[in-house]
């Protein structure tokens, strides 16, 4: 405020020093600025010159003093100066004043309402004129008045090329104003005519799809967006030609984004000719992997919901089954009996593994994405991927990502692969062979694991259905759920599942994943960790320190409270239940006193527990016992509670 008030004082300074009368009044006649000059003109009083005043009061009290001469209806001419004045139109004139002095008035409308006016004094060019004429003995009449005509249209026409300069530089300004507004749209803006060729253009194209030119004015659609593209696009820009306006989204091929392009015919107005089609891009790549994310996981729990209750009898089922074959076991059996209920017991527990794997299918699981280190990933894949394979069966890991370090759910994608690898080898079979792993980046878009091998390839069966719940080309040996678990995990990360065969042989599986780089090394933590029971906050202290976290302690919520206003404390991770107060209200506590703090709470009571569900509104609620994953990707996080 105060700087504000010393450039107003300045910028008041400033037009006192101006020899004309300057006034510049709003949209709703009221005195916005004036200087010293307006009023010393007209010997106005200080109440007409204080910002407020209003045009009509101010042109009464000139009329009273008789600036205008004898004024027979008053209110009449007030009504009409002001009528006059509400049209905001530019103007100039010249009259003289009651006193005898000459004065020209030349008034601007402003951009937003209202008008600045400025008054000059001419007497002394009128006078000039008069004496010429008064002096003059070679000059008729009428080369005179010619010569004052012409003087008098060179101030108008000053005053109007001052107007129109002024103007210009108001387009100019909206103008500019306009184009950076476009450009920092996100998304990409641009305008062609009838024929296809860029008249405009914001210069976003190359954010939304990179490696195109970013000013491509005068380039056609094709030279613009590549072949395939314009082609994908040639039938909605005909249409929009034609004044048929449309939205179409499409899966870019270079790139993999997706792209939402609205096409909307350039018309002046109805009736007229189309001279052109704007054309409005953004890019939906995140919306459309949250939305496959939020499908999937509708799709599971409409699954869950389904098979639920069947998995609840039919486990009940199998352990009648069991039950039976074992007393039936106890019993004196014909030769050869024990060999049916062995086999009897077999398929039983076949079964139950089998609800075991649609339960991990098709019960909750939330994404756990954390910054994950792609070499030591790939560290701990390689033993593990290795050990199920035969010597015969050679291993390739081939990392050509140029990010240290990815967003990614490291358990389920680990499950993945290893599938998959266990699939290539029984693919290859007794063969020798050789598996790939080979992690690539999509135009900074996707991350493709692409898993491939040297055997048969998939058959046509497979291809069409391979991901299919229960579809397997292994016979009794395999359930059919293990490349559904596979795509389960992708699409739950808002990517997909693409299965092939090599044009060298063997098959293909390639998970497409969002590539989120994220930070290769993340600094340690500071930790208050909250739990009265010491054996429990010793097994959270260790899985936290284990992650490189430094933690602090207390058993109770006072103690707690005092241990916040610590410097450097990043997290405040609470039990629910602690004693006379629980982890919750704790929380609500800290949270007023400092609110920059993130807040968790751990707990070993059921979700449906109000308890739970009132804290779970709030903060993140980590399940007991908890584990290491769980712990890394809170405290990953970097939105504060």
């Amino acid at each position: 405020m105060p700087q504000k008030a010393g450039t107003d004082h300045l910028t008041r300074a400033g037009l006192n020093l101006i020899q004309q009368a300057l006034s510049i009044y709003d949209a709703d006649l009221r005195l916005a600025v004036s200087n010293r000059p307006f009023q010393t003109m007209f010997g106005l009083p200080e109440r007409l010159v204080t910002p407020g005043a209003r045009f009509d009061d101010t042109i009464r009290y000139l009329v009273e003093t008789g600036e205008y001469g004898e004024i027979d209806d008053v209110e009449g001419f007030i009504r009409a100066r002001v009528a006059q004045a509400s049209t905001f139109e530019a103007h100039y004139m010249e009259r003289r004043r009651a006193n005898g002095r000459t004065i020209s008035v030349e008034g601007s409308p402003l951009p937003e309402g209202g008008w600045v006016t400025v008054y000059t004094d001419i007497t002394a060019i009128k006078r000039q004129e008069e004496l010429l004429r008064a002096r003059s003995e070679e000059l008729s009449d009428q080369v005179l008045g010619y010569t004052e005509e012409l003087a008098q249209t060179n101030r108008a026409l000053e005053a109007t090329i001052a107007q129109l300069e002024e103007a210009k530089a108001e387009l100019t300004e909206m103008e500019a104003r306009i184009r950076l507004t476009t450009e920092m749209t996100p998304a990409h803006i641009a305008r062609v005519d009838r024929e296809g060729v860029y008249t405009y253009t914001n210069r976003r194209l190359s954010s939304l799809l990179p490696g195109r030119q970013s000013d491509i004015v005068g380039l056609t659609f094709e030279q613009a967006l590549g072949h395939d593209t314009a082609t994908r696009l040639r039938p909605f820009l005909a249409r929009a030609v034609q004044g048929e306006a449309s939205v179409h989204e499409f899966t870019e091929g270079e790139t993999g984004r997706r792209i939402r392009t609205a096409f909307t015919p350039d018309q002046s107005a109805p009736g007229e000719a189309i001279t052109g089609v704007y054309l409005l891009s953004t890019d939906l790549t995140e919306e459309a992997q949250a939305r496959a994310a939020l499908a999937q996981t509708h799709k599971r729990e409409l699954a869950a919901q389904l098979t639920s209750g069947l998995a609840h009898d039919f486990a009940n089922l199998l352990t009648i089954i069991l039950g039976l074959q074992g007393r039936l076991e106890k019993l004196p059996l014909p030769q050869g009996a024990q060999e049916l209920t062995g086999a009897t017991r077999a398929a039983a527990r076949r079964g139950g593994d089998l609800l075991n794997k649609i339960a991990r299918i098709t019960g909750p699981r939330e994404m756990r994405e954390a910054p994950t280190v792609l070499a030591d990933f790939l560290g701990t894949l390689a033993p593990l991927a290795r050990a199920p394979l035969p010597p015969e069966i050679a291993l390739t890991i081939e990392n050509r990502v140029a990010h240290p370090a990815l967003m990614l759910d490291t358990g389920p994608l680990q499950d993945s692969l290893l599938n998959l690898v266990l699939n290539a080898r029984d693919a290859i079979g007794g063969r020798q062979g050789e598996i790939t792993i080979r992690l690539t980046a999509v135009q900074d878009t996707w991350l493709d694991i692409a898993v491939s091998d040297t055997g048969p390839g998939f058959s046509e069966a497979a291809l069409a259905r391979a991901l299919d719940p229960f579809f397997t080309s292994k016979g009794d040996e395999g359930s059919g759920l293990g490349l559904t678990m596979v795509y389960d995990a992708a699409k739950l990360a808002g990517g997909q599942v693409r299965l092939e065969n090599r044009a060298t042989g063997g098959a293909c599986v390639t998970l497409r994943l969002p590539l989120k780089p994220a930070e290769a090394e993340a600094r340690p933590r500071l930790v208050l960790l909250v739990e009265d029971k010491p054996e429990i906050r010793a097994a959270v202290r260790d899985g936290l320190t284990d992650l490189g976290h430094q933690v602090i302690e207390a058993s109770t919520a006072e103690e707690a409270l005092a241990l916040t206003d610590i410097p450097g404390l990043d997290w405040v991770l609470s039990d629910i239940r602690l004693g006379l107060e629980d982890g919750v209200a704790l929380l609500g506590r800290i949270a007023a006193r400092q609110p920059g703090l993130k807040l968790a709470l751990m707990t070993s009571l059921p979700e449906t527990d109000p308890l739970r569900t009132h804290g779970a509104a709030r903060w993140p609620v980590l399940p007991k016992p908890v584990d290491g994953a769980a712990l890394h990707a809170l405290l990953m996080q970097e939105a504060a509670a």
